[in-house]
């Protein structure tokens, strides 16, 4: 998948081609963008606003105009990545840039890092020479997983992945002179996606002022689960390996150390991950994919509630890939969008759940025709938005949910991964398949720990199966299928404010219906086949 992508933006370049093997076609992959870089632009990029983020969990005791490489963020922050050609922002929200991210590289002790694409030579530069840096990336074509030298000081590891593709997980752990930062993405590690496009959320941590026991039975605090995330992605393995090389000193030696030396207690957020393969049983189908999205909105006390008594919610996805959609899975995911209960979900006749109508509060955002064409680069920037004729024209496609996605920092496109949730009266859409209330719950276990209208979620997830995982089983024995290898975060909203400061898109979202759109196709762009990079 990796090769395919540089070989072409190799062609959009007008590059010579690498010798390289056949890639695996693709053309069935749901949750696969063909990623090729727009064109660049020069231009002076400032984040000067006097706008800020959420207050609630992400906001930061810095100035929102400051750029510098020094700030810190001990409440946590959320930002739009800044973007050529359209700052200052129309919107004029403050934004990150990839320097502030990494901060001066001379305090840098030791980094972890990961992508799906990557540019080893653009993203080298900003680390020093002796720098220690884990690069965790997607493995080739065998899948399999590997440790191996690949600069000097660097290892790159890789998770085994069936099929060799699907690691789309963002994150990026740099320790600084004492502290940790730690930082949620959409963009990968390749210079397109930190000029043009993007979304993160950061935070500092001092190191913990007394000593602490890792325990092995905790698994939800945020700490916990990133472990078992770089457990699964194969930094367990790497970290021993280059504590046995040059690097006896090292920050934190084990992946346990990472939930013990610092302290997470400023930490307002929900992790939200999916790793790749299968899953069974409820303890280990709640840690991961839309399961553990419904969890995280219980934890918050945001779930809906069933039947007279419900709310009704509000689901507005903006992503930059199309996934293969059915009514099941559609409300499968909704369903634990809304924190209700999947074992509820399973216990509900499997011929019902087919047949359900798609839910009517949710909306799909994806860009038309008309705003990519208007973008600064034209259909040439069109290259990370991905989707294919065969699935707008499929039998049930769900083209009534589709929204069209217009960018508030002027005329550019997204690639952000983003969910915005808000509460409404209920008008009976939230009710369980059989219109009654839920068998396993009463709307009294509901524990609201804070009044808010909704929840956020940002990261890595397209609305995709392969991202989000397919839940199957009984509500006995549930078992959880996914493909990708993803990574965000969940926090409430706790006003209007709040949600506006979140959408990167202008609101409300059009429909496609209100004017017969359809949407951007890339393989039907005459740039791309004339080009030849499609």
């Amino acid at each position: 998948m990796e090769k395919e992508r540089l070989k072409r933006i190799r062609k959009a370049k007008g590059l010579l081609e690498e010798e390289e093997e056949k890639p695996r076609d693709l053309s069935d992959d749901e949750d696969e963008i063909q990623i090729i870089e727009p064109p660049k632009k020069r231009q002076r990029v400032s984040s000067s606003s006097n706008l800020r983020a959420p207050s609630n969990v992400i906001s930061s005791n810095s100035s929102a105009a400051s750029t510098a490489s020094d700030e810190l963020f001990w409440n946590g922050e959320f930002r739009p990545t800044a973007t050529a050609g359209v700052e200052p922002r129309k919107d004029r929200k403050p934004t990150f840039r990839l320097t502030q991210v990494l901060g001066k590289k001379t305090d840098i002790a030791f980094a972890i890092i990961s992508t799906f694409a990557e540019d080893l030579s653009w993203i080298y530069q900003f680390f020093e020479r002796d720098t220690p840096v884990i690069f965790v990336t997607q493995p080739d074509s065998t899948g399999e997983a590997t440790i191996k030298n690949i600069l000097p000081n660097w290892i790159k590891t890789t998770a085994f992945l069936r099929g060799g593709y699907g690691f789309h997980a963002r994150k990026n752990y740099s320790y600084k002179t004492g502290r940790l930062r730690i930082v949620i993405s959409t963009a990968n590690l390749v210079a397109f996606d930190w000029r043009d496009i993007g979304k993160l959320w950061l935070q500092d941590l001092p190191p913990s002022s007394s000593p602490r026991t890792f325990d092995r039975k905790m698994t939800e605090p945020f700490q916990y689960m990133m472990k078992r995330v770089l457990d699964s992605v194969n930094v367990k393995p790497a970290l021993a390996t280059m504590l046995k090389q040059d690097h006896p000193n090292l920050p934190v030696k084990s992946t346990e150390e990472i939930c013990t030396r610092w302290d997470w207690s400023k930490v307002r957020v929900h992790l939200v991950p999916s790793i790749a393969g299968k899953h069974e049983g409820w303890p280990n189908v709640v840690l991961t994919g839309h399961t553990r999205l419904m969890k995280a909105i219980r934890d918050l006390g945001l779930r809906t509630g069933t039947g007279s008594r419900s709310k009704s919610l509000q689901l507005e996805y903006q992503g930059s890939s199309i996934g293969t959609y059915t009514t099941q899975w559609l409300n499968e995911f909704y369903y634990s969008a809304r924190g209700e209960s999947a074992q509820d979900w399973l216990d509900q006749p499997k011929k019902r759940r087919e047949k359900l109508p798609f839910p009517s509060g949710l909306k799909i955002l994806f860009p038309t025709k008309d705003p990519v064409k208007g973008a600064q680069h034209g259909e040439p920037g069109g290259g990370t938005n991905f989707c294919q004729r065969k699935q707008w024209e499929g039998k049930n496609f769900p083209r009534e949910l589709f929204h069209d996605s217009k960018s508030r920092a002027g005329k550019t496109l997204m690639h952000t991964k983003t969910m915005l949730a808000t509460f409404a009266e209920n008008n009976g859409s939230n009710q369980t398949a059989d219109g009654e209330d839920s068998e396993t719950e009463d709307d009294s276990d509901i524990e609201i720990i804070e009044t808010s209208i909704g929840w956020a979620y940002i990261g890595s997830h397209n609305f995709t199966p392969s991202a989000w995982g397919t839940l199957s089983g009984s509500s006995f024995n549930p078992v959880m299928n996914i493909r990708n290898y993803e990574l965000g975060i969940v926090f409430p909203l706790k006003n209007q404010q709040d949600v506006e400061c979140v959408a990167a898109w202008e609101r409300p979202p059009e429909s496609y219906r209100a004017r017969g759109k359809e949407p951007w196709i890339q393989s039907e762009s005459l740039y791309f086949q004339v080009a030849g990079i499609i």
